[in-house]
C-alpha cells in the first residue's frame, strides 16, 4: 500500500481553505476502492507537504497502531493512541498527524461508495457521534487483527480470482472487519442501547448535508416525513439531546474548523455556516462556546 500519512497541501482546496484529499485510487491495487497496508516511513500519500497542517479526507481510515504512544488531531481534540488501539477517521472531519510521533502498524483506507447502503447502515461508517479512538480488549483485539490480516491477504492477492470477483471478496472482507470494529465503537461510547435508528440516520445525514444552510428543526422534520415530536425522541434516545442541539453541535464545529484554519473574514465564516449577518453570527457562536469568534480565532494563533 501507498500510505499512512495523507499529508496537507494535496490536490486542492475547499472554499474555506482547508486542504481535502481525494482517495488516492490510483495508488490501489486493481484500481479498487480500498487501500491497507503497513503504517511507517516510505509510506505516504503526498510527499510535497507537511505532515503536521489541517486538512481533511473524502475517504475513512482506520489506522490499527503496534507502536506508541502516538498522538493525532481530530476536530480540535488530541488524542493519544498506544500499540493494541485504533483511530477510525471519518470523510470531513479535520485531522492533523503529529511530526513527533512514529506511526506504526497497519492502516486501512476506505472510499465512500465502496460498500453497499445496508453495509454502510450496519457498519455505522458516519457515526460521527462514536469516539474515533478505540481500546479493543485483548479478545477484540485478537479478532480485529485477524480480520484485517484476512483483508490484507485478499487485498494483496490479486492473481487468484478474476478482477470482479476479486473486488466482492474484499467487500465480504471489508464488512466482515467493519462489523467487529462497529460493535467496538458503540461499545465504547456505551451505546449499545442507544443504537441510532433509521429515523435518527438519516436525520444525521440531512444535517451532515444541509447544516450550512437550514437550521431548522420543523424543515428537517418535514423534509424527512416525520413529525417534530418523532423526531425529537429518535434523536434524544440516540444522542441525549434535543435535534437543534445536535443541529448547533455541528454548525459550530464547522465554524471552529474555519476560524482556526482558515483566514476567512468572521463574516464569511459565518455566512459559510448559515448565518449571512456576521453580528447574529457572533452571538450564536458566543452563546454556545463562551467567546466571540474573533476571540477563539485569537487564542488559536
Amino acid at each position: 500500500m501507498a500510505g499512512t500519512t495523507p499529508q496537507a497541501g494535496g490536490d486542492g482546496a475547499d472554499g474555506d481553505g482547508i486542504r481535502t484529499f481525494p482517495f488516492p485510487v490510483e495508488l490501489a491495487l486493481g484500481g479498487v476502492g480500498m487501500q491497507i497496508g503497513p503504517m511507517g516511513a516510505g509510506h505516504t500519500w503526498h510527499a510535497d507537504a507537511p505532515l503536521d497542517r489541517v486538512h481533511r479526507i473524502d475517504f475513512h481510515i482506520v489506522m490499527l497502531f503496534t507502536g506508541g504512544p502516538v498522538r493525532h488531531m481530530i476536530d480540535f481534540t488530541e488524542y493519544e493512541a498506544a500499540a493494541g488501539d485504533l483511530l477510525w477517521i471519518r470523510p470531513g472531519q479535520v485531522h492533523r498527524f503529529s511530526r513527533a510521533c512514529v506511526y506504526r502498524g497497519t492502516v486501512l483506507a476506505m472510499q465512500p461508495g465502496f460498500l453497499p447502503r445496508t453495509t454502510v447502515e450496519a457498519t455505522g461508517l458516519y457515526r460521527y457521534d462514536l469516539p474515533p479512538l478505540l481500546h479493543p480488549g485483548p479478545a477484540q483485539l485478537t479478532a480485529l487483527q485477524a480480520a484485517l490480516g484476512q483483508l490484507r491477504r485478499e487485498y494483496e492477492d490479486t492473481a487468484t480470482l478474476p478482477p470482479g470477483l476479486h473486488t466482492a471478496v474484499l467487500r465480504h472482507s471489508l464488512t466482515a472487519f467493519l462489523l467487529r470494529l462497529a460493535h467496538l465503537a458503540a461499545s465504547s461510547a456505551q451505546a449499545s442501547g442507544s443504537q441510532a435508528d433509521t429515523t435518527f440516520t438519516r436525520f444525521r445525514d440531512a444535517v451532515e448535508q444541509g447544516f450550512a444552510g437550514n437550521h431548522s428543526v420543523s424543515a428537517y422534520a418535514e423534509a424527512l416525513g416525520y413529525s417534530r415530536r418523532t423526531l425529537v425522541r429518535a434523536v434524544r434516545a440516540a444522542t441525549g439531546e434535543t435535534p437543534k442541539g445536535f443541529i448547533d453541535k455541528r454548525v459550530v464545529l464547522e465554524a471552529k474548523r474555519l476560524l482556526a484554519h482558515t483566514d476567512m473574514p468572521i463574516g464569511r465564516v459565518g455566512a459559510a455556516v448559515g448565518f449571512p449577518d456576521a453580528a447574529n453570527f457572533s452571538k450564536f457562536f458566543h452563546l454556545h462556546t463562551g467567546r466571540t469568534p474573533v476571540a477563539f480565532r485569537a487564542e488559536l494563533r
